[in-house]
């Protein structure tokens, strides 16, 4: 078991300028993370081979890992656009591979929809679309050793049951899941559930925490947005929301699992506070717990 963080945590200082990616890596070893996730928001290394060289210089140097990389996609595109995302995707995997990194995750749908696309209509409408693109991923990443995966994200492919049907129609080894603890909420799957279901297909694991209030209770100004059902959800450093952090955990570990632990932290406190707070209650508690 290994508690690192996603870089989108600390989006907000890369968009700032106040960090670069390198400044991200060295304040997450210096923070007591063991990994990094890359998600190229803030900076890009697809079109930038000399940064995604002085990233890995600087994970090694630092002594952490880098554990995945995550970006959107999108397969449901007519034939030369679907074709076009495609070979955009391969050359994420190509930089994958010069990063030294195992995992990539990849979405499959837009992640901005409107209410009629989140259906299941709208999922069994395109998933030959889904299946096929994420294959193709697939199959080109396994050349490198690369596992590639779908997170329940997206308000789509976000439940436990819509992500086990593509696993299953995609059909690949080396096709599996990046588990978010919190994302089922944003489709008021209960977490617990969606944990439970989908841990044994996991490759990477994400943690988050939200605040969670009901359709018919407005809450106000701040970062609340809306789920599916309209209730609304708001990003809190994890242990400090209403997710059953706890038992999660001990579903995670005894369930087997053993890899990466990667908090990813969107609340409205510094980020920083909230990134570190979340590594060391994610530490402190998959050691607690039994």
């Amino acid at each position: 078991m290994k508690v690192g963080l996603s870089t989108y945590s600390l989006v907000r200082e890369l968009r700032e300028e106040s960090m670069n990616v390198l400044d991200v890596i060295q304040w997450v070893a210096d923070n007591g993370g063991e990994h990094v996730e890359l998600v190229p928001y803030g900076y890009s290394v697809v079109d930038n081979i000399e940064l995604a060289d002085q990233i890995k210089e600087k994970a090694a140097e630092v002594g952490i890992e880098l554990s995945a990389y995550s970006l959107p996609a999108n397969f449901v595109q007519a034939e030369e656009a679907f074709n076009e995302e495609v070979e955009r995707l391969k050359k994420h995997v190509d930089i994958v591979n010069r990063l030294g990194i195992k995992i990539m995750r990849h979405d499959v749908t837009a992640f901005t929809l409107p209410p009629e696309h989140m259906t299941i209509h709208y999922f069994d409408e395109h998933l030959e679309k889904l299946v096929l693109g994420s294959q193709l991923i697939a199959d080109y990443a396994s050349q490198y050793g690369i596992t590639t995966t779908i997170e329940n994200h997206g308000f789509n492919v976000q439940s436990s049951d819509r992500v086990q049907r593509l696993l299953r129609e995609v059909n690949r080894d080396n096709f599996k899941t990046t588990l978010d603890v919190g994302n089922f909420l944003c489709i008021d799957e209960d977490p617990l559930v969606g944990v439970k279901k989908n841990i044994k297909y996991a490759s990477t694991v994400h943690f988050k925490d939200f605040y969670i209030r009901p359709y018919y209770e407005n809450p106000g100004d701040g970062v609340w947005f809306r789920t599916v059902n309209e209730n609304y959800l708001r990003g809190a450093i994890v242990g400090h929301g209403d997710l059953n952090i706890r038992e999660i955990i001990r579903i995670v570990k005894n369930s087997g699992y053993d890899g990466y632990l990667t908090v990813e932290f969107e609340g409205m406190e510094d980020c920083k506070v909230g990134s570190k707070i979340g590594m060391d209650n994610v530490r402190r508690l998959w050691h607690e717990i039994k």
